[in-house]
């Protein structure tokens, strides 16, 4: 039963980010374009399955217990929800996920993949409407830092009130041992809510600001090899219209 739950959990997340997403996405972008199936697909599969080769480089963090771990897997979601929206975002975070669950399976019961994938689209899902309402490398910019807020925010909610007991509860290790891994590491951990102060918020912060500045660094690279056949699909689809 503890289990269902959790599955229910999990799906009714996505579904509503999902839908949170496609209705920014027609409400709010102002940049949408109109991508072919085939197109939309093909790059959003490509960007998650980077991701997903990226979420198995986890990087150990000093300042938090060995279940939280750093990787950039991100950084091409962002990419990626930059050049087609919000919902390919949302859509890719999942991608990610499942792929690296079918090359690796998880360690956390399933808590922390879940986390990885919520936790992600609170910080690119924000990212992508700002810029997307106003595409300039400022909104990119001030998207990723107003993102990298929100995710600290909600990370740091969403572990203290859910993801930790639910880890807890489907685990099987008692909160009383997973407090005192992080005390081990900071002897200033001596409960939930210290244990997300001084390792969930850093970690979210620490996450948001090294994605942030990576992309900032590459898109501006990579997007003129994306957009480079934008010009060419507009005329077609212009012509479609006509006919």
């Amino acid at each position: 039963m503890e289990n269902l739950k959790f599955i229910l959990v999990c799906l009714a997340i996505f579904v509503g980010l999902l839908l949170a997403a496609a209705a920014f996405e027609r409400l709010v972008v102002k940049d949408r374009k109109r991508f072919s199936d085939t197109h939309y697909i093909t790059y959003t599969a490509i960007f998650a399955c980077m991701a997903g080769v990226l979420m198995l480089v986890e990087i150990p963090l000093f300042f938090a217990p060995g279940f939280y771990k750093m990787d950039l897997s991100e950084l091409p979601i962002m990419i990626c929800t930059f050049y087609l929206g919000p919902v390919a975002g949302v859509v890719a975070e999942l991608i990610k996920v499942c792929i690296k669950l079918l090359l690796k399976g998880t360690t956390t019961a399933f808590v922390g993949d879940f986390a990885n994938f919520a936790v992600g689209c609170s910080f690119v899902l924000p990212a992508s409407i700002v810029y997307h309402a106003k595409p300039s490398r400022k909104s990119a910019l001030t998207g990723m830092i107003v993102g990298t807020l929100i995710m600290t925010v909600f990370g740091s909610a969403f572990n203290a009130i859910y993801l930790l007991p639910k880890f807890s509860a489907l685990f099987g290790m008692p909160m009383e041992a997973i407090i005192g891994m992080g005390t081990k590491v900071n002897s200033a951990i001596n409960s939930v809510s210290t244990l997300v102060l001084f390792a969930v918020v850093p970690f979210n912060l620490l996450k948001g600001a090294v994605v942030s500045l990576l992309t900032f660094l590459l898109y501006k690279r990579i997007s003129p090899i994306l957009h480079r056949g934008d010009e060419r699909r507009r005329e077609r689809n212009a012509g479609r219209s006509e006919a």
